[in-house]
């Protein structure tokens, strides 16, 4: 059994069902919340690993529970939902969540971004030699503490956000593509994956660009990708 320990939160039981039997498949240990409420409490008791958390649930709506949460915590929160806007998926990640999956979602998939969570949380944790630091401007990335800073201040960037940053960052002057991205970050180049993206990409500038609309850092290649812009 892998050591690796989800909370799926999910009220229907067959997702739930379906979520849960392709995770029992693949080696992972989990356990289930069928509402918010019990959601944070399985969190604060048994501390997982990563949490994969519906939104539309009977008690409280899936974005209060990511706010209660990262008042505490920052365990990876992977949100696995029907809503599909934009506006959605913005109010779930500047709330707290790591990643965003629509339903209906593909197991390969939702196997994919786990492999890729964990792998980056591996990392997280095996950086504590490393003492490189990346400066741009006013902009600065410590890859040792996996910490960004702006102006001196710390940037909060969700997992996700982190390493889109330093993607970019390590490419700077680089256009690179959609699938490049998509292929380091998510490890899969799935459809709906440029969709998210581009959502990532926009919570990104609004933490990091004084003008989003007129941004310093970050330039879209319309079609094609983004570039990180080294500031002289």
């Amino acid at each position: 059994m892998n050591k690796f320990q989800i909370l799926v939160v999910e009220d229907d039981a067959p997702v739930r069902k379906l979520i849960t039997t392709t995770l029992k498949a693949h080696g992972y240990s989990f356990m289930t919340a069928v509402n918010g409420n019990d959601a944070v409490m399985e969190t604060a008791s048994h501390n997982p690993d990563v949490i994969l958390l519906d939104l539309g649930l009977p008690d409280i709506d899936g974005v209060e529970v990511i706010r209660r949460i990262r008042g505490w915590s920052n365990v990876p929160i992977i949100v696995i939902s029907a809503r599909s806007e934009d506006s959605d998926k913005i109010d779930a990640l500047d709330s707290g969540a790591d990643d965003y999956l629509t339903k209906p979602f593909s197991v390969d998939e939702l196997l994919a971004r786990l492999r890729v969570t964990q792998r980056r949380l591996a990392l997280m944790q095996g950086s504590g030699s490393s003492k490189a630091v990346f400066e741009n401007g006013d902009l600065r990335i410590e890859y040792a503490t996996g910490c960004a800073y702006l102006n001196d201040e710390e940037l909060h960037l969700t997992p996700i956000e982190y390493k889109l940053l330093c993607l970019l960052a390590q490419n700077t002057g680089k256009v690179l593509t959609h699938k490049f991205i998509t292929q380091n970050v998510w490890g899969s180049s799935w459809e709906n994956d440029v969709g998210s993206l581009r959502v990532f990409m926009a919570t990104l500038r609004k933490k990091l660009e004084k003008n989003p609309g007129s941004p310093q850092y970050i330039q879209t290649h319309v079609g094609i990708g983004y570039r990180m812009l080294k500031i002289e």
